[in-house]
């Protein structure tokens, strides 16, 4: 369970970071499509919202329902929910309490449940356990953050 709550800590600690050096971002930059099929910096935090509630749902729903198909199509997410043309305070506020949320979530998973698994797979099984969840959504974290503060 230590590394669990370790996760935790790691995100909010991630949250506060970038909450300093999204001060240093210009509209601009927040705005700049580097391609027309390429997300803008804003595109990619709302790619980070978007995979906070998907995971929110995945850690949740995979305490009380072993296996669950909890399927995310980023693309659709991102495009549909028009990040682009949202003001970036609304997103980085709303980036910032969904993980807040979601290190809540975290935090008060039973030990026991984190060995559950959810299924993710796009036409066809693909079984992950909530702790493999947790792990893999500081990893992505990381590389979303790397990638809008670069």
């Amino acid at each position: 369970m230590n590394s669990v709550l370790d996760k935790k800590s790691e995100i909010l600690q991630l949250v506060n970071q970038a909450m300093i050096d999204f001060e240093n971002i210009s509209d601009e930059a927040w705005n700049n499509k580097p391609q027309p099929l390429k997300w803008s910096k804003k595109e990619l935090l709302g790619h980070l919202v978007d995979s906070a509630v998907n995971n929110i749902r995945r850690l949740v729903v995979g305490q009380y329902e072993q296996g669950a198909k909890i399927i995310y199509h980023q693309d659709e997410w991102v495009n549909y929910q028009n990040y682009q043309d949202t003001a970036i305070v609304e997103v980085i506020m709303l980036w910032k309490l969904l993980n807040y949320q979601i290190s809540r979530v975290i935090e008060n998973i039973p030990e026991e449940k984190l060995q559950n698994t959810c299924d993710t797979g796009k036409g066809k099984i693909e079984m992950h356990t909530l702790s493999f969840f947790i792990d893999d959504y500081v990893v992505h974290l990381k590389y979303h953050l790397n990638q809008i503060t670069a």
